[in-house]
């Protein structure tokens, strides 16, 4: 058993790995590669659009097949298989309106594994005593080194090295699916009843509601960085370290959450997360030099970091296991469905019309918005918790 869970440990560290490695390649080199064939910006922006759109359904669709086969192990397969298949597919067309749906084919297999590892994560940490954190920093490590390593491969080769980087990528976690050890074995099929009554209780409701304005201010951050910064005269690695610097700084926060996070209520330590995005794209939207915006992507520490390890842990509180994928499912379509298509959406309006200066006072003013949110949140829950614990003890007293 021992020598089973210290299996598990390196195959879930090497999945999260290759996982988020896969992650850098689409946000930092599909762009380029589209570039070199030939497509329009407009063109590429609708090739990115796709993906918050297709995650909505597609989370939904493959967290409530986990649940209700309560396994994630053939789960990750298909997932990695489709997203083979696509890949393969998508560097093989010249068309773009085939691109174009090879591309919502390709996010359908690949949004979906992210929160489905977090499930795993979560899970496997609570059986064995480990953090959530311990894992999901090799995320953050496989980021940073994606992004660098192949970035300067690229640079000395060409950028149609993007295809054959992808597919390798793609292999490697595929590899890693076939090592995974399914953990919920000994739960009941998932009853769609409770589930209702989960996904609708108020707590839940509020919870992400104060996610989701969070999360717009975030996305309107990863949208619109790489114009910002090109405005500011940035080059194209000056966009690239701000990027790497971000993964980078996750690191070190992860590991302290992991050793010392439990000391804290997480709903206070989400609202300091929201004070720090207030604080970090202000800088932004003040700033009017590059080295000022790569100081402030180095807070993705102590905004994201806080944010995304706090939100998780407070979520698998309210959720029980048996309804773990789901829950996590219902997660990502708010944090990275819906909150991307509204900052996209708008955000895009506002950036044309008003300029990034505006844009990030707004992503600004909605961090403030969600961490005073957070704050009357826990004040609230409290007081509740106050009072049904002063009834209790009434009700004790009149027995006794």
């Amino acid at each position: 058993m021992v020598a089973l869970k210290k299996q598990n440990d390196f195959v879930l560290r090497g999945f999260t790995f290759s996982y988020y490695m896969m992650m850098a390649i689409i946000a930092s080199f599909f762009p380029l590669y589209f570039d070199s064939r030939g497509y329009s910006k407009a063109e590429i922006g609708l090739l990115y659009s796709i993906g918050p759109m297709v995650s909505i359904f597609a989370n939904l669709a493959w967290g409530f097949a986990s649940d209700r086969l309560q396994k994630i192990k053939p789960i990750m397969i298909t997932l990695y298989v489709g997203q083979l298949v696509f890949v393969v597919s998508m560097f093989g067309t010249d068309s773009f309106t085939v691109l174009y749906a090879l591309m919502a084919g390709f996010y359908f297999f690949q949004q979906p594994a992210q929160s489905l590892n977090d499930s795993q994560l979560l899970l496997h940490a609570s059986q064995t005593g480990k953090s959530y954190s311990s894992f999901r920093i090799f995320g953050s490590i496989g980021f940073a080194f994606s992004a660098l390593f192949f970035g300067l491969l690229i640079k000395e080769t060409n950028i149609g090295l993007t295809s054959s980087i992808s597919i390798a990528v793609i292999v490697i976690g595929l590899i890693f699916t076939f090592g995974l050890v399914d953990t919920r074995v000994a739960y009941s099929k998932m009853d769609f009843k409770g589930m209702g009554k989960v996904i609708s209780s108020p707590r839940l409701l509020i919870f992400l509601l104060l996610v989701l304005i969070m999360s717009i201010s975030h996305r309107i951050n990863d949208g619109f960085l790489a114009l910002h910064l090109r405005e500011l005269g940035a080059s194209d690695m000056t966009v690239g370290t701000a990027m790497m610097l971000s993964s980078l700084s996750e690191i070190p926060v992860f590991f302290l959450l992991g050793k010392y996070g439990n000391r804290y209520k997480e709903l206070p330590l989400l609202a300091i997360a929201g004070f720090m995005y207030a604080i970090r794209f202000l800088i932004v939207s003040l700033s009017d030099h590059t080295g000022w915006v790569l100081f402030a992507q180095t807070m993705h520490s102590v905004t994201f970091g806080i944010f995304f390890v706090t939100a998780l842990r407070y979520l698998a509180q309210i959720i029980p296991d048996e309804y773990r994928a789901s829950g996590q499912a219902i997660f990502a379509v708010t944090w990275a469905g819906l909150a991307g298509i509204i900052s996209g959406r708008f955000g895009g309006l506002i950036y044309t019309d008003y300029g990034s200066t505006v844009l990030y006072g707004i992503g600004s003013g909605l961090a403030v918005a969600a961490a005073a949110g957070f704050l009357v949140f826990h004040a609230r829950l409290n007081a509740l918790e106050a009072k049904l614990t002063a009834i209790s003890t009434k009700k004790e007293d009149s027995h006794a």
